[in-house]
């Protein structure tokens, strides 16, 4: 797997934590950590999780990187 792949997989699972977080609990931990939804650390964020899962959807329609070998 290329480390693009692996990033953007990271960065889905961040981005799903959040979302649960929000929906259970109805905190979002990006907006308190980077100073509210709107401020612009907070949605390059947003931005660079809502890419890793674009980026990790192709993931889907890959051809495996592990060939059998038995």
């Amino acid at each position: 797997m290329k480390l693009i792949d692996r990033l953007a997989l990271v960065l889905a699972v961040i981005g799903a934590l959040v979302w649960g977080a929000v929906g259970i609990f109805g905190f979002n931990p990006v907006a308190w950590l980077f100073g509210g939804d709107t401020s612009i650390i907070s949605r390059i964020v947003y931005t660079l999780v809502g890419l890793s899962g674009v980026w990790s959807f192709s993931l889907l329609f890959r051809e495996s990187y592990h060939t059998d070998t038995n």
